[in-house]
């Protein structure tokens, strides 16, 4: 049965986190001279003197409504990769530590176990990209804190099998932790329902993709309350700052315009797929719950190439394992997606 006392790293069951000035004061005021601001103002339209709200608790409050979960079981980070980042520093100890990917996947995850010293078990997906519950479960020792899964898959656009993913949660003491970035593009439900049926569940998701927020780094964790609190002492005091902060809740205020771009966006992926289908040089298109499809070619180093000189850019994915010979292609605007088709007629 998952205890989080027993994975979480003995320094941080000591950690006394920084306390910040907003942090001490609680209620109403006017006059505020307990953080070394410049009183004085900023030199722009909007004012940014201040510092910003630590816990950001009018966007998790609007995140609240739309995702149907307490705002104390929201973290906010300074993208995912910051929430991934602080997950590694609360749960693994360096040089001692492993984590479990599942190539292809997300390359952060182990950027973030790198750089902290944890070692990363890779069992590769299936060849239908699908999750070897056999090989996983060979991995797992005393020391795997961590199961990283993301989806929809990223680069290869399909949804990960609900049941093996629940299969993990039951059978696994420590944190799996499913990535939704792309979760607004699929036909799957969120895992951020089960939340309270699995205490060792993290589901990252993002206003970086369907939200076209991508400039703000804004990305959130949905998890149990205590794993929030393990979160929000490990991370930085201010780390969402104000305009973030600001923008972010003007654009939560949105739902009915995004609806309408994942609408569209999902009718465009259709006709792109169609269309790339009649390209010779295409072998295969992978099935997608995501904004972008993983194209198989003859020649992608040639294909991508030859788009970069007429001035687009796909991804090259041809050297990952169980990607080979593949392009990443994000679905673009109609025009975007036309303007690639006319290219990629041309090439020989």
């Amino acid at each position: 049965m998952f205890n989080i006392n027993n994975i979480l790293r003995e320094n941080i069951k000591n950690l006394t986190p920084y306390s910040s000035a907003r942090d001490e004061f609680q209620g109403e005021a006017s006059v505020f001279l307990d953080a070394n601001e410049n009183a004085f103002g900023s030199p722009l339209e909007d004012q940014y003197n201040r510092y910003p709200d630590p816990l950001q608790y009018n966007v998790k409050m609007r995140l609240s409504e739309i995702k149907g979960v307490p705002a104390r079981n929201i973290f906010l980070g300074n993208g995912s990769d910051e929430a991934i980042d602080i997950l590694f520093r609360s749960f693994c100890n360096p040089g001692v530590d492993n984590v479990i990917l599942v190539p292809p996947t997300y390359g952060m995850y182990e950027v973030s176990a790198n750089i902290n010293d944890v070692k990363a078990k890779k069992v590769s997906l299936t060849t239908d990209y699908q999750l070897n519950l056999e090989g996983i479960s060979e991995a797992i020792d005393e020391h795997t804190k961590m199961i990283f899964i993301c989806s929809p898959n990223n680069p290869t656009g399909n949804s990960i099998n609900r049941d093996d993913i629940e299969t993990l949660l039951a059978n696994f003491d420590g944190l799996v932790v499913v990535d939704e970035a792309y979760i607004n593009f699929s036909r799957q439900k969120t895992f951020i329902q089960e939340l309270t049926e699995y205490s060792n569940l993290v589901v990252l998701q993002t206003l970086s993709k369907a939200w076209g927020l991508a400039g703000l780094r804004i990305g959130m964790a949905f998890a149990s309350e205590e794993i929030i609190e393990v979160m929000n002492k490990v991370k930085p005091p201010y780390n969402i700052n104000e305009a973030s902060q600001q923008l972010a809740i003007k654009a939560l205020a949105n739902v009915d315009q995004v609806n309408e771009w994942i609408k569209e966006t999902l009718a465009q992926r259709d006709k792109l797929v169609l269309k790339l289908k009649d390209l010779d040089f295409v072998l295969d298109i992978y099935p997608s719950d995501a904004n972008f499809i993983l194209v198989k070619t003859t020649d992608p180093k040639g294909v991508y190439n030859f788009l970069v000189k007429k001035g687009i850019i796909v991804r090259d994915r041809s050297k990952i394992d169980l990607c080979e010979g593949s392009l990443r292609i994000t679905v673009g605007t109609p025009a975007e997606n036309e303007i690639l088709i006319d290219t990629l007629k041309q090439f020989k």
